[in-house]
């Protein structure tokens, strides 16, 4: 059914205005702001949200930047927010090296992605490493990609931060994880064993539980089918896509996917 031209409603009856929904999950880059420009009416979006009673918690697969960097930058732009309204990759990362008991590591990460794993005692640059950990690392150099290299061709395995292709800007889309594994695929002929963050519903679900909420009173909002979408089908959340970043409405005619709202951007939500 279509209402308009900006909305689409599929599924279950759901449309912009988001009745019933206690909280929001919501991803940032291509949906709250792309590269260092906030998203046209997402202030005001917030600003619903607070009206309204939505708890909104802001997610991204972007482990490039640690907890406190992405509070710094929010706060920057004017939104208001604290450590525990963030959900990262990386707090997805961590929880799966602590559960496989994995302290030595071999990390093509930023300063501050390592920075949050050796706060909790897991080595980034070992000598002896367990597993070679990749994440989105906008300050990759030659000797990381080497080094990594030669431990994956003595046997060591590798984990992801999570998939996504390219890093949504103004000016296009930027190389991502996906595209750094694309590289150590062709130049190891090895696949990851394990990648965290979206879409493992995992991500979000402890904090679901944490809220006492069912997931149908949640909603995902983000702007790619792959990650943001699928991860809210997995999770049995209100997927709401935006069209302000990767995702185009011909890639989720092509995808057969099926989402609850499709708008251009935030802007249009809780009106």
């Amino acid at each position: 059914m279509v209402l308009s031209e900006d909305l689409v409603i599929l599924g279950d009856f759901m449309n912009s205005q988001l009745s019933g929904v206690k909280a929001g999950f919501l991803d940032l880059d291509g949906t709250i702001y792309l590269g260092g420009n906030l998203i046209d009416g997402a202030l005001d979006f917030l600003k619903r949200c607070e009206e309204r009673g939505v708890k909104r918690y802001f997610l991204s697969n972007n482990s490039s930047r640690s907890v406190e960097q992405y509070v710094a930058k929010l706060n920057k732009m004017g939104i208001p927010c604290v450590p525990e309204d963030v959900l990262l990759s990386t707090h997805d990362l961590l929880s799966w090296l602590s559960k496989n008991e994995i302290t030595r590591t071999w990390a093509i990460a930023t300063a501050g992605m390592r920075s949050m794993m050796e706060e909790v005692g897991i080595t980034t640059k070992d000598n002896d490493p367990q597993y070679v950990v990749l994440g989105y690392d906008t300050e990759i150099d030659y000797e990381k990609i080497s080094t990594a290299s030669i431990h994956m061709h003595r046997g060591v395995p590798l984990v992801a931060s999570h998939p996504d292709m390219v890093c949504p800007s103004p000016d296009g889309g930027l190389p991502d994880v996906g595209a750094y594994l694309a590289m150590l695929k062709v130049t190891t002929g090895q696949d990851p064993v394990h990648i965290t963050g979206k879409p493992n519903p995992g991500m979000i679900m402890h904090k679901i539980v944490e809220l006492g909420l069912n997931p149908a009173e949640c909603a995902m909002v983000g702007d790619r089918l792959y990650t943001d979408m699928e991860m809210a089908v997995q999770a049995g959340c209100v997927s709401v896509l935006v069209l302000s970043g990767e995702a185009t409405r011909s890639d989720l005619s092509e995808s057969g996917m099926n989402v609850s709202v499709v708008v251009e951007s935030v802007d249009e939500l809780l009106r």
